[in-house]
């Protein structure tokens, strides 16, 4: 049984609750345990969240959820850019499994609802890596 950090995101509560939602029920479908949550403000503070919890002896993996709704500049893209480096680097750093449920860059927010998805694609990448790495 996998056990699972899980970092979420408050900008855009209303997608990424229901995110969490879908990760939560994945992570009961999949018989693995989050044990906890920590939420942040936006996607870009989720890589400190992720790192504190990757140090944890129990974590075996993290899982990350958000939603980077576009707006009049390209700071979409720089949140979504920066946000996956850290979180590569985290990974690699502590050597434990950080996933990347973040939808966006480049929609809209009725393109963030339509992805609440991503929060159990999310768990479920976390579980195969700890399954993988075994």
């Amino acid at each position: 049984m996998a056990t699972l950090g899980l970092v979420v995101t408050e900008f855009n509560a209303s997608v990424t609750d229901k995110m969490a939602t879908a990760a939560k029920e994945a992570a009961v479908k999949r018989d693995a345990t989050i044990t906890e949550t920590l939420r942040v403000p936006g996607v870009y503070d989720s890589p400190l969240a992720a790192d504190r919890l990757a140090r944890r002896e129990e974590v075996d993996a993290v899982a990350v959820v958000g939603a980077i709704v576009t707006g009049d500049t390209d700071h979409d893209q720089v949140i979504a850019d920066a946000a996956a480096q850290s979180l590569t680097d985290v990974s690699l750093d502590r050597d434990v499994p950080v996933t990347l449920g973040v939808s966006g860059p480049g929609q809209s927010g009725a393109e963030a609802r339509e992805r609440i998805d991503k929060g159990a694609e999310a768990v479920n990448a976390a579980v195969d890596m700890v399954e993988t790495l075994v």
